[in-house]
């Protein structure tokens, strides 16, 4: 037969149970909004990164098109080539490392 006290500590037994599953449930959506946040501000890096190696593009072109012989448009074609090849090495290190914070669970640098 079923006393009082068994079914109150059935009671609190069942209220810890959807405690915990409340908070674990809050857990999981608090991680699903960082890694939603990383993934947008990463996305957003990656596209101003792309918009600043457009306009790069850009401008080696403006340049190339006022050059007044070929050894000038091999100069600024070394040139254009080689400071991207720098930029696109530092902007893919710091996509890395920003990618490797928001892994650990971090935040990422703006």
């Amino acid at each position: 037969m079923l006393s009082r006290r068994s079914v109150e500590q059935a009671k609190q037994a069942l209220e810890g149970f959807i405690s915990a599953a409340h908070r674990t449930v809050s857990t999981f959506e608090g991680r699903a909004e960082t890694a939603r946040q990383g993934a947008k501000d990463l996305g957003e890096k990656a596209m101003s990164f792309a918009e600043q190696n457009i306009a790069s593009s850009f401008d080696f072109a403006q340049k190339l098109v006022r050059a007044r012989n070929v050894e000038e448009m091999l100069k600024l074609q070394a040139d254009y080539i080689k400071v991207q090849m720098a930029a696109l090495a530092d902007q893919a290190k710091e996509l890395g490392q920003y990618s490797e914070r928001m892994a650990k669970g971090g935040k990422g640098k703006h």
